[in-house]
Order: structure tokens, then C-alpha cells, then sequence
């Protein structure tokens, strides 16, 4: 992240009903307490809603990746959807090394003017999480 300043790469949003988080820059040892603090808080209410934009991030550690399997296990505990928007590149081979591919559900696509259902984003992975119907 270059600056030291782990909070700017995080941005939130709410589309269509969902927490929307966008994720930029390097998910590490630094800037992994933050993100989990941040996603935590928002998995914190029954049946969140959660959607995790990972396409501008550049690189993800075993850090990062154990921030998103614990929100992902919170998620579920609560009854609630979690998605990850991904595009090829380091994120998605991180996933794929780790074999965490098919444990989320995996969108490819953009987070803009979607709807609630389905957030109207295409699936690129296999796996599927409880769903807050």
C-alpha cells in the first residue's frame, strides 16, 4: 500500500439493500485488521447482506484470505449472503491456490446498477453460501 495508510484501501457503499465493499491495493499483515474490523461490524446484524469487491486489489495474503474465510463463516452463522466480485488476476489465483475458489460465491462483474436479487452480477465460481431468503 506504499503510504502506510491501510484505511484508504477500503471503500463502502450500499446497492440495492446490500453492504457493499470495495477493496483496493494490497489486502496484508497491515491492512487485514482493518478490513476484518470493517467487515465484522457489517456481519455483526442477522441475515447481512454483503457484497466484497476485490477487483482492484493487487495482492492478498494468507491474512486476507483468513479475513474473508472468517466473514464468510459469520455470514452464514447469521443466515446471511456473502459475494465476492473478482476478475482474473492475483486475488482469484489466491483463492485457487488456497482451494477457496468454490467455497464463495464468486461474481465477475460490475457493482453498479444491480438489483437485489442475485445483485444482477454473473457467477464465475461454483460454490454457494446459505442464502437470506
Amino acid at each position: 500500500m506504499g503510504d502506510g495508510m491501510p484505511h484508504e484501501c477500503l471503500r463502502e457503499r450500499t446497492v440495492a439493500g446490500a453492504d457493499v465493499v470495495s477493496l483496493h491495493g494490497e489486502i496484508d499483515l497491515i491492512s487485514a485488521p482493518l478490513v476484518a474490523a470493517r467487515l465484522d461490524a457489517l456481519s455483526a446484524a442477522p441475515r447481512p447482506d454483503l457484497v466484497v469487491d476485490l477487483r482492484e486489489v493487487g495482492f492478498i495474503d494468507c491474512s486476507g484470505l483468513r479475513v474473508l474465510c472468517r466473514t464468510l463463516r459469520r455470514v452464514r452463522q447469521r443466515g446471511g449472503t456473502l459475494r465476492l466480485v473478482v476478475v482474473d488476476g492475483p486475488v482469484l489465483g489466491a483463492l485457487r491456490l488456497a482451494d477457496l475458489e468454490h467455497a464463495f460465491d464468486m461474481r465477475y462483474g460490475p457493482t453498479e446498477g444491480v438489483t437485489h436479487e442475485g445483485l444482477g452480477l454473473p457467477r464465475t465460481g461454483t460454490g454457494g453460501l446459505a442464502g437470506g431468503t
